[in-house]
């Protein structure tokens, strides 16, 4: 990925980032999904998507959305790549709460070269996932991911591990956090309501909205 000199504003990047996220969970990013993600108005991504497809790095499919091409995809992973090690430089080398740490490698990403990257990833010991759980991007674009699933699709009484959060927001994460909800944790849903979840995390009973259970990746252990 290194030969890969294409060159986007930032918010461009932000675009090719969420698209490519969205794009893995439901096969295609669609305009008013793409908004919550990137947290704008559905007509001020008219203009980004037709000069990214202008470039070549996404194609649209009317009324449906939008998909990376190869060279867009490609392109997203090193964004991805340059910002979960970011991630992991503030948390791992400066010791920031792995809650706070989104969006500020949000901003630290478009700094990082290449060569800087070669060095920070070795000063770090070569890490597999962001502070998240999320996977990071090799440098030639291989994400080797743990397979896991949405809480919502597991059955109650099913003893799970978190794995990842989708939602990497500050305000989601601390509200995790709070309850007891962070990587590696073990817990298993008590209760199903048709708007939250309560779970039992560490002998205690959460709640938790179906939305924030349905951004906690999970794998489960031994019935």
């Amino acid at each position: 990925m290194r030969c890969l000199t294409v060159e986007l504003s930032h918010e461009a990047e932000e675009y090719l980032e969420a698209i490519y996220k969205l794009q893995k969970r439901r096969g295609i990013a669609r305009t008013k999904e793409l908004a919550e993600e990137l947290k704008v108005v559905p007509g001020s991504i008219t203009n980004t998507i037709a000069h990214l497809e202008k470039r070549g790095l996404v194609e649209r499919t009317p009324y449906r959305g939008v998909r990376l091409t190869a060279k867009g995809e490609k392109l997203a992973l090193a964004i991805i790549r340059r910002h979960r090690l970011a991630e992991r430089l503030l948390t791992d080398l400066l010791e920031a709460d792995w809650s706070d740490v989104h969006e500020n490698a949000c901003k630290l990403e478009h700094a990082l070269t290449e060569d800087v990257l070669f060095l920070l990833e070795r000063r770090l010991g070569y890490p597999k996932f962001c502070p998240h759980g999320n996977p990071i991007p090799t440098e030639n674009g291989e994400v080797s991911d743990v397979e896991c699933c949405p809480l919502t699709s597991m059955a109650v009484n099913q003893t799970c591990i978190v794995v990842k959060f989708l939602d990497e927001r500050k305000k989601t994460l601390l509200s995790l956090a709070s309850k007891g909800i962070k990587p590696k944790v073990p817990l298993h849903i008590v209760k199903i309501e048709q708007d939250h979840l309560v779970l039992c995390i560490a002998g205690k009973e959460r709640t938790v909205s179906r939305k924030e259970a349905e951004s906690i990746w999970v794998k489960a252990i031994g019935r």
